[in-house]
């Protein structure tokens, strides 16, 4: 693999940096402690390209790779993850989910509006009693003519709330049954589909997470992506692009606390000297930068491997247990550099820290990650 960016990707990274610095740093903290979900900050990301990254232009997206949308939500999530979060869940889950498994005509129905962030985009796979156990699912679709009716609720829905359309999976058949469960694109203001509570979370405050129900939610069957019965297979393959996501958003957030990290423990003095000459100090920041650099080495090699069409399941697991595990630790650390400052809300570090814990929650918990690796270590 070839670190090194290209001319196209080095524009890209400095067009993220200045939306970050100008559109989003001077906002963190109102929008955290609001828990407001920009929505006017998505449509200026839209029209940079960056809500439609992976798409192609025919579609109206920005025809990348994966490289370059890891460098998107990295660099976006340096200054906060939050925004991160949200950039990562309309890109690889409810848009991708489309963009994989759509027909040509839902493609063109839906992906425009999407990539361009006219509509923000939802995902639905998980319910109050059916985190990582999905096959218990007990959101349920009917047929009824030529349209199928769901009832049932799912919640930790990132846009539950202001998301104009959900790729929603539901049961279609037997409990327990891997090709019992189907995906739908169900709009906002279809009769029967409604948001539900919002949360209020430790971290990732400006990223809106909400219960979405279905009473009775009368849904064309031209709504439905693929074939009856491949819903929850779709979304195992959806979810390995979502690792690598997640994985950037992390790497972010620990690239954000590291840079704070170091710049504070140049300026901080005690004892007539800066911080970063104790080698108690300068021990941490040289953890913090190796592990902050294996996780990025994993990810991309992951991507790199995604793009080549080969399979990734454990690689993309392995890339997002390890990112989202030091996105932790180096937030910890960071906090721990800057010492009580490190605890109050003036400085970046409780931030990053906060929302780095849910990386390794969302899209697989750490521990599903681990079990995704180690079937693969032990399969015949």
């Amino acid at each position: 693999m070839n670190f090194d960016l290209t001319e196209n990707e080095l524009m890209i990274q400095q067009m993220v940096r200045d939306f970050a610095e100008k559109e989003i740093r001077p906002n963190i903290m109102k929008w955290d402690e609001s828990q407001e979900f920009p929505v006017d900050l998505f449509k200026k990301a839209g029209e940079l390209g960056l809500m439609g990254v992976l798409v192609p232009n025919e579609y109206g997206g920005s025809g990348f790779g994966y490289n370059e949308y890891i460098m998107v939500i990295r660099e976006i999530s340096k200054v906060c993850g939050s925004i991160g979060l949200s950039v990562a869940a309309h890109n690889s889950l409810c848009t991708n989910h489309i963009l994989k498994f759509g027909n040509e005509d839902q493609k063109k129905k839906w992906l425009p509006k999407l990539a361009t962030s006219e509509w923000i985009g939802a995902w639905g796979l998980t319910e109050p009693g059916t985190g990582s156990d999905a096959g218990r699912m007990k959101c349920v679709a009917k047929q009824d003519g030529d349209h199928w009716i769901i009832n049932g609720s799912k919640n930790f829905i990132t846009h539950g709330k202001s998301g104009d359309c959900i790729v929603v999976i539901v049961r279609t058949g037997e409990l327990l049954d891997s090709r019992g469960m189907t995906a739908f694109v169900v709009e906002r203001g279809t009769e029967g589909f409604k948001a539900g509570k919002k949360e209020d979370k430790l971290g990732m405050r400006a990223s809106e997470t909400a219960e979405v129900i279905f009473e009775n939610c009368r849904v064309h069957k031209d709504n439905m992506l693929g074939a009856e019965g491949e819903g929850f297979i779709q979304a195992m393959k959806i979810l390995d692009g979502g690792r690598i996501s997640i994985g950037a958003l992390a790497l972010g957030i620990a690239e954000g606390a590291l840079n704070a990290a170091v710049n504070y423990s140049k300026e901080r003095e005690q004892f007539g000297k800066s911080i970063s000459s104790f080698q108690g100090v300068s021990f941490k920041l040289a953890d913090m930068a190796t592990e902050t650099e294996a996780s990025k080495l994993l990810l991309y090699q992951a991507a790199d491997k995604l793009m080549k069409g080969e399979n990734v399941n454990k690689l993309s697991a392995m890339a997002k247990y390890k990112a989202s595990e030091v996105g932790v630790a180096v937030s910890t650390e960071a906090i721990q550099i800057f010492g009580g400052y490190g605890y109050i809300k003036e400085f970046p570090v409780e931030k990053f820290f906060r929302d780095s814990k849910l990386c390794t929650i969302g899209e697989g918990t750490s521990e599903i990650q681990k079990l995704v690796i180690s079937r693969d270590l032990l399969k015949d």
